[in-house]
């Protein structure tokens, strides 16, 4: 592994909606719905600029909806089997299909959904789906389907309660009575026999707090027979071979991964068979299973899941210590109760099924999880993921329809979420608190999946010799060390509401056990900037100062012995703004043209000039793009973060033949986004967008010396 797994967990049929109406319980046309296509480059760069690796999209798979598309030959669902007008994503409906909402052409619904795979992998991100196998829609039918294909339910024995074979369970001579009752003149629903319901109702009447809309699938499993339970897997069920057909078939189109839905209630014998198969073909192919149950983790690991929510465990206690409930000392015994595997736990703060951090039911402010996020994202090595919205502070708190006021965004109704979509589409709109809110989430994320010592690294947790004492509260704080090779990362979150001065000390035995040797070093806090000198030693102690619900992340090297960082005389003082539109055009000169970085500048706060050296004079419509592409990349919102390294031990993606001949050992770098990255000492804005706007002045062309000057200025 080279990075750590970090994913975004999209719901397009809420992303890219721009629809404002936010009618409770509107159809499509009153409400608007997102599409595949809103996830276009610019969208997916910006995902990608904020550290993700992977992204997750969930629901776009055919569901069952209210929503008519029976003109493009997809069969209608009945309103009494379906919950909320835009239907669950739970309820599938068509395996093999593609939610037609999300498409802008319906009838090529699944070449957009092919696209959007596509222009993910071209940005570096894996793409991850839904899989949901415990139960379908109670209407399912596959139109989809390749023409070898059997469907579920076709050849079954419906006379039979249970059959090996059968793919459902039934009951015989019963009705299905559904427990919404029908409006209007619309006839009722009718379901004879009566199949089981998804959340193991096996009787014909489901409650309104059952999975009423679905239909739940038989793996071999007799819930009902005289023992109680009984297992019928030789010869290999039915259901068992269509479900792996699916999985291979979207594996065929690019998918990476697949969220196993509800995974537990589905037997393990059945995953050890699919995942072996899909594996076999597929060796990438990552498999994260939703499991509850925490006495069955192993097991779900032994049978081959690559990764298992952790929200029993490390999710309800960094949501109890945001709140309160529980010292933040806790996180020790979640991680060590699963040891042997934590590295397969996937940690969250938010996801479609649970509370808005910044709902009333959860905290009341996005803020406060930003410690537990720390947590969450660097303790280990394995994947932590953030929900679409969660880095505006999306509350979560709307009456949308079938969704009431419960803290948790809608997958029911078609809905428009303001935050969301002025954070990816009218950034203009988006307020102070919010983009620094998303800046702070995406330092994390950078911190996770550049440095060596979070993706790779040893883990040492600190708590156990930091009792309660004036410098060290561990119902408020949490400390720990990660180590990679030289590189050492102290890491201490404050649940605390108050800014704090902490003493963290650090042990003998995480000196014997991580290599750490005793002297003086250098630190840089990865999050603000700020440095400091570091005196290690045994039992000695760290102190700093915390701000409320916030971290530091300090960062030295064994190797370096500075007292503090000695950086090049600079005595200049530069106009941020222009100093980082410098920057921007040095690398989009260089992209456009293939030239080095500027032979002399001059940047200044009323105007500005830059010289490259080209082959040749560019045309009209090449300095009109230069003007436009300037402009993208100031709008594109990037954020500007600074890294610190010793000179002898760059960053690979860094040509160490950049660096001036006389730079101290100590070398600071620049990135703005993923588009630039260059040593400098100067000031700089903290993402592009305050640049304000680029204005090209005129330009120049030497052709005895092939220079060319670049006059501009930049409007705030």
């Amino acid at each position: 592994m080279n990075q750590k797994i970090i994913i975004y967990q999209v719901f397009p049929r809420l992303f890219g909606n721009k629809n404002s109406t936010r009618k409770p319980n509107g159809t499509l046309e009153e409400n608007g719905v997102g599409k595949m296509a809103d996830l276009d480059m610019t969208r997916l760069r910006r995902i990608h600029d904020m550290g993700f690796t992977h992204i997750w999209f969930t629901g776009v798979i055919r569901h069952a909806t209210t929503t008519d598309y029976t003109k493009y030959g997809i069969p209608r669902q009945h309103p009494s089997i379906v919950k909320g007008l835009a239907g669950s994503p739970y309820a599938i409906t068509d395996y093999y299909d593609i939610d037609p909402d999300l498409a802008t052409d319906v009838e090529k619904r699944m070449e957009e959904f092919e696209q959007l795979v596509d222009r993910t992998h071209r940005l570096g991100m894996k793409v991850i789906i839904d899989f949901v196998p415990n139960h379908v829609a109670r209407q399912y039918k596959s139109i989809c389907r390749p023409k070898d294909v059997e469907d579920l339910g076709e050849g079954d024995d419906v006379n039979k309660h249970f059959s090996p074979q059968n793919n459902f369970y039934y009951c015989p001579g019963l009705n299905f009575i559904s427990p919404v009752k029908c409006k209007g003149d619309i006839s009722p629903y009718e379901e004879l026999p009566a199949k089981c319901t998804g959340n193991d109702r096996f009787d014909n009447t489901p409650g309104i707090n059952d999975w009423y809309e679905t239909v739940k699938l038989n793996y071999g499993v007799d819930y009902c027979n005289m023992g109680g339970r009984s297992e019928h897997f030789d010869p290999i069920p039915s259901t068992w071979s269509k479900m792996t057909d699916i999985l291979l078939f979207w594996a065929s189109k690019g998918v990476d991964g697949f969220r196993c839905d509800m995974a537990e209630m589905v037997p393990p014998q059945f995953w050890l068979h699919a995942i072996r198969i899909v594996q076999a073909r597929y060796p990438h192919i990552n498999f994260i299973g939703e499991v509850y149950d925490t006495a069955l983790y192993r097991t779900y690991i032994k049978v081959g899941f690559n990764y298992l929510y952790d929200k029993v465990g490390m999710y309800d206690c960094i949501r109890d210590i945001i709140c309160g409930r529980r010292p933040a000392s806790s996180i020790t015994y979640y991680w060590q109760s699963v040891d042997d595997i934590k590295e397969k736990m996937l940690y969250f703060l938010e996801n479609h099924d649970e509370q808005r951090i910044a709902s009333n039911e959860f905290c009341n402010d996005a803020w406060k999880a930003i410690p537990g996020m720390i947590v969450s994202a660097l303790m280990l090595k394995n994947p932590v993921m953030i929900y679409s919205g969660q880095e505006f502070g999306e509350p979560g708190m709307d009456t949308e329809g079938f969704s009431g006021k419960d803290g948790r965004t809608t997958i029911f109704d078609y809905w428009y979420l303001d935050k969301l979509y002025r954070g990816y589409f009218d950034r203009r709109r988006i307020s102070g608190d919010e983009k620094a809110l998303q800046l702070k989430y995406q330092q994390i994320l950078r911190i996770a999946n550049r440095e060596k010592a979070v993706y790779e690294g040893d883990f040492f947790d600190l708590m156990y010799v930091n009792p309660q004492t004036w410098k060290f509260n561990p119902r408020y704080q949490y400390a720990f060390l990660r180590k990679y090779e030289d590189e050492v990362l102290l890491v201490v979150a404050n649940f605390f509401h108050e800014r704090v001065y902490v003493g963290v000390v650090i042990p003998e035995h995480a000196f014997n056990i991580l290599g750490i040797p005793e002297g003086e070093f250098s630190a840089t806090d990865l999050l603000t900037g700020e440095t400091m000198p570091v005196k290690l030693e045994i039992d000695g102690t760290i102190n700093m100062d915390l701000l409320p619900h916030s971290g530091r992340v300090y960062k030295f090297n064994t190797k370096m012995k500075d007292n503090k960082y000695i950086l090049n005389d600079h005595n200049k003082e530069e106009f941020p703004p222009a100093h980082t539109a410098e920057h921007l055009l040095n690398q989009l000169m260089g992209r456009m043209f293939g030239c080095e970085r500027s032979c002399e500048a001059h940047i200044e706060r009323k105007k500005s000039k830059m010289s490259f050296v080209l082959d040749r004079k560019p045309d009209r419509k090449q300095e009109k793009e230069i003007e436009e592409q300037m402009n993208e990349l100031i709008k594109a919102d990037l954020p500007v973060t600074y890294e610190y390294f010793d000179k002898d031990n760059l960053p690979e993606e860094f040509d160490p033949d950049r660096l001036p001949e006389n730079c101290s050992q100590t070398i600071q770098l620049v990135r703005i986004g993923d588009f630039d990255l260059c040593p400098c000492i100067g000031k700089h804005v903290r993402s592009t967008s305050q640049i304000g706007r680029f204005e090209l002045l005129g330009t120049n062309w030497n052709q005895e010396k092939l220079t060319y000057r670049i006059r501009f200025k930049v409007i705030p």
